[in-house]
């Protein structure tokens, strides 16, 4: 099988849910001391859109819907982890009691914050701090083109 001999790349696909006052949800993990974006690996055969859908139903208990693709960073090996491929998500804008209605999964979540972008690289590792600062300084006004099998999901309509 020509798998068995191509190497294999870890994805990760995570969302960016902004308030009313354009703070960002960043979620303090059980398993590391940086605060992050909510997402989580994509699973095999699973879209970065669809796993973001997924992830942050089971760890946040909420259903959001990807409005488009921010960005695609790739990131070196880190911490024993190989590099990967990070798609970043456009979740959109919620209220700010979106929070109070959520139900957290114990097991990876402490819990869940509204930080304002001046705030954010105090909490989170330093390659997510340069990322968000970039995106939410050049405030895009136009997604960057993302297909699943040539198409555009549904969602992204």
């Amino acid at each position: 099988m020509l798998n068995a001999k191509l190497p294999r790349k870890r994805n990760i696909a995570q969302g960016l849910l902004r308030n009313e006052a354009g703070d960002v949800l960043l979620c303090e993990l059980t398993y590391k001391s940086e605060w992050d974006l909510p997402g989580g690996v994509v699973d095999p055969m699973e879209s970065p859109a669809a796993c973001v859908v997924r992830e942050i139903s089971e760890e946040l208990g909420a259903a959001v819907n990807v409005e488009g693709l921010v960005a695609v960073n790739w990131l070196p090996p880190w911490r024993g982890w190989d590099d990967a491929v990070l798609f970043l998500f456009d979740l959109g804008t919620v209220p700010g009691d979106f929070t109070a209605g959520l139900t957290l999964s114990r097991r990876e979540l402490k819990a869940v914050h509204w930080v304002a972008p001046a705030d954010i690289g105090a909490h989170v590792a330093p390659y997510t701090a340069r990322m968000l600062e970039q995106i939410l300084e050049g405030e895009r006004t136009a997604y960057l083109p993302y297909f699943e099998n040539s198409d555009v999901p549904g969602s992204m309509l």
